[in-house]
């Protein structure tokens, strides 16, 4: 069976704390190092086009609307858990670099709507392959089934923080 840091590390806080039940480290810790693999890669796979996460975030947001690819601020605020005025700047600043434009929303006077520009929807299309290809590479070393099999107890354990 391979080792790993977790292993070491676990096997340190049992010989020096063995009052301690500490086989809770043996998922979260790996968890949380493989959350910090997974942070570099979708780092990495922005990058490559150019894109902060927080702007891949609000893009990919709008992407997954479907055509108009477009969402009012308030929907956008909640598929990427930001305060209003950090989704204004953030708004600001893609529409300054060309990747949404806003426009009236003819349901609402008062209301705009975001939208992605042809250059934003290239852009997060193409990010979001370079992640996904990032995101196998990560997950090679396990079997399709596996791989569902991981993914169907990571959603147990975080169906309580979603609802």
């Amino acid at each position: 069976m391979n080792t790993d840091e977790v292993d070491r590390l676990v096997a340190a806080w049992r010989q020096e704390r063995p009052d301690l039940d500490v086989e809770p480290l043996q998922v979260l810790s790996r968890v949380s190092r493989l959350a910090k693999h997974l942070d570099r890669a979708r780092r990495a796979a922005f990058a490559e086009h150019a894109l902060e996460p927080w702007e891949f975030d609000v893009l990919t947001a709008l992407r997954r609307a479907g055509k108009p690819y477009e969402l009012s601020p308030g929907a956008l605020l909640r598929a990427t858990l930001v305060t209003s005025g950090t989704m204004t700047n953030r708004i600001d600043r893609l529409a300054q670099a060309g990747l949404v434009r806003r426009r009236p929303d003819p349901e609402d006077r008062r209301g705009v709507l975001v939208s992605l520009t042809s250059e934003g929807l290239d852009r997060v299309d193409a990010a979001f392959a370079g992640l996904l290809r990032r995101e196998h590479d990560l997950l090679a070393g396990l079997g399709a089934d596996d791989q569902r099999a991981l993914a169907g107890l990571l959603r147990t354990l975080l169906a309580p923080f979603d609802s």
